[in-house]
């Protein structure tokens, strides 16, 4: 397996728990040191390439990673940034579309293609409930999380489409207390990474479909959907 956004925040916690339950993980991300310190944990288990997803050579580097390993069966995206812009800052929006759209379909695009010619494999991305609605103090984020989530919703339809035994998941957390958020985040129903990661693991091995996680994100984005537009764009949030 091969998860890229592994430095830090729910990445970075799936790595450490995979290689804690004896898997061979493959990590990359744009920061060395966090991924020489997963190496650490079991350096016959684990390789590593700095791998920045907006750089040309990125495809090139994760190819290289995974033939390294001998191959890989399950290629997990979670890397990403995000940020509250209530102010609409152009640089901000502009960099969450770059990473979370235009870095993700290169990613996309490599892990589909490198399944078709393996023969199957396994996508998962870790996309947000952000994605459900439009949300006003996060504009580029949300849109850009419904973007990840169609996406692979119809990458899912073309490999059936045209044969491959390529499986995809859509992984959908709430509020994580991770790095994206900040210090001292002080959002609601805020969960750990470390609950995330293990929800995370367990949907993988059962290989659904999508998965949000927890039982309350998964009612309150069933809330959401029934919301009517005149309501929702008068909330507050």
């Amino acid at each position: 397996m091969l998860i890229l956004g592994a430095s830090s925040g729910i990445g970075g916690e799936v790595a450490r728990q995979l290689i804690g339950m004896g898997w061979t993980v493959s990590v990359a991300a744009r920061r060395e040191l966090p991924l020489q310190s997963l190496k650490a944990l079991a350096p016959s288990r684990v390789e590593y390439a700095v791998v920045d997803i907006m750089a040309e050579d990125a495809v090139s580097r994760l190819q290289e990673l995974a033939e390294r390993t001998g191959g890989i069966d399950l290629y997990i995206h979670a890397a990403g940034i995000g940020s509250q812009n209530r102010e609409l800052a152009l640089p901000i929006e502009e960099s969450t579309v770059s990473t979370n759209a235009v870095g993700f379909t290169r990613a996309m695009n490599w892990a589909y293609h490198y399944f078709e010619r393996q023969g199957g494999g396994h996508i998962a991305v870790i996309s947000s409930i952000a994605g459900t609605k439009g949300l006003g103090p996060a504009p580029a984020y949300s849109a850009t999380k419904a973007f990840q989530a169609n996406y692979i919703e119809a990458l899912e339809q073309l490999a059936r489409q045209q044969g491959h035994a390529i499986r995809f998941t859509d992984i959908r957390p709430g509020f994580v207390d991770t790095p994206l958020l900040g210090e001292n985040p002080t959002y609601p129903m805020l969960m750990s990474a470390k609950s995330v990661a293990s929800s995370i693991i367990k949907a993988l091995i059962r290989e659904e479909d999508v998965k949000v996680i927890d039982w309350r994100y998964r009612i309150l984005v069933f809330l959401w959907r029934l919301l009517p537009r005149w309501i929702w764009k008068r909330m507050r949030i």
